[in-house]
This record gives C-alpha cells, structure tokens and sequence, in this order.
C-alpha cells in the first residue's frame, strides 16, 4: 500500500526536526514519500525540513490549512494520503493501523484524536478525556474528522475535488469528513492517535478551545461551512542559531 504523509507547516523551525525524526524512525520505511508544505514560513522550516533525506519541501504561498492541505495532495503520489501536523509524532503502530484499515476497499477515510507529549500526567488525562464526546457525534452524524491525525484514500479525494481552498483554518476536518462520507465509509477511532502539542490549550485555555472547536464541527455539519472565519495564528517557539 502506497501511503503519502503530508506535512503542512507555517513557521515551525522549533518543531518540524522532531516531528520528521518521529515520521521516519516510526513509519519503518513504509511511506512513498514524505511531504512538507512550507505555508508561507518566514523561519527556517522549509530549510530544516530539507536537511532530511527522502523530504520534499514544496512551497505555498497563500496561508490557511484548506490551500496547504490541498497543495499537499496535489503534489502527492500514494494510493494514501495521510495528514500529520507539524506539532505531532507518529507512535511506531500509527502506519500499520493506516493498512489494516484501509485493507476494506470501501473505508475513504480514518480519523482519530491527539494524546499530547507536552504537559503533566493530569492535564494530559483531561485533555484525553474530553475526546471521548467525540464518540457521541460520531454515533449520532456517521463522520468525525481532525486533519492533523488521518489518511485518505486518494481515488476518493479526486472524486470529491479535495480540500476547499477557502477554509483557512477552522472546520476543514469537518468538512472533508462530511464529503468524504458521501462517497464511502469513514472512520473514527480513539485507538487511532498521534501525539500532539497542547499549545493552543496553553494559549487558549482548555474549554475556550474545546468550545471554539465544538461550535466548528457543528456549523459544517448543520450548513456546510465554518462557524469561524479566517486563519488563528499560534505563538511559535523561535530557534536561536549558535553563531
């Protein structure tokens, strides 16, 4: 099976490194190729991200996720299609899950939720546990999706004319779900995960950022379209090259 990881990345010098580490060492030699979208970085990612062997770097200019997601498929060649976000590590069994699930021809679409590697054991427990609600939609909609843990089928995604450039941030994974449910059997599973920064609770707070996302499943589902407009840029960690 020949599976494709994307990486969209805006401004991720601090850390890009370690999520490349993650993917090569863990993927055991299993991906076609491994691409890193520099969405407009004005930092040293697309540099960094060259630095390691078997990475492609490809280049787009217009910030948001829908046209960096997009952009990634297009210049992709795997059967699979697979979306990591630059924050996230791959654990060892991540690509094997990918296989076993997309072994069922008519399965388009597996999604799964964050564990994170960056805070205490309590507030990871929290953060873990609040994905469990996701179940509920899933049970009540049929689709759940989070574009920076899952994999496509790539047929299926010519067939739905991929990502909507027009969604720069907010409830793309929503919609991709939405549409590639249309077209074949999608998936949601916690036991699907990578792990991921918890940043944007650190930002945000826990329940502002929970309610923010619950509100942007939602709207795509109930009217096909984000509940908030426009692009959220995180605070990134800067990198200070030794002279």
């Amino acid at each position: 099976m020949e599976i494709s990881l994307i990486i969209p990345a805006y401004n991720e010098e601090a850390a890009i490194g370690q999520c490349l580490e993650t993917a090569i060492k863990n993927s055991h030699g299993k991906f076609k190729e491994i691409i890193v979208v520099d969405n407009a970085s004005t930092d040293r990612t697309a540099e960094i991200a060259r630095s390691y062997p078997g990475v492609t770097v490809v280049y787009e200019a217009r910030k948001g996720t829908g046209n960096a997601r997009q952009t990634g498929f297009e210049n992709s060649n795997g059967e699979i299609v697979a979306y990591l976000d630059s924050d996230s590590h791959i654990p060892e069994d991540w690509v094997d899950k990918i296989e076993a699930w997309f072994a069922d021809p008519q399965v388009v679409f597996l999604s799964g939720a964050y564990r994170y590697h960056d805070c205490g054991y309590l507030r990871s427990l929290l953060l873990d546990t609040i994905w469990w609600f996701s179940l509920i939609a899933y049970w009540m909609v049929g689709y759940v999706g989070n574009t920076g843990n899952c994999a496509m089928r790539a047929s299926a995604m010519h067939e739905i004319g991929g990502f909507d450039r027009s969604i720069l941030f907010y409830g793309d994974d929503t919609d991709i779900a939405r549409r590639l449910h249309t077209v074949g059997r999608t998936i949601w599973s916690l036991n699907f995960y990578n792990f991921s920064s918890s940043r944007r609770f650190a930002e945000q707070g826990i329940f502002k950022t929970y309610f923010i996302y619950f509100l942007n499943y939602w709207w795509p589902v109930l009217f096909h379209r984000p509940y908030s407009p426009g692009h959220h840029d995180l605070k990134r960690e800067t990198v200070t090259l030794k002279k």
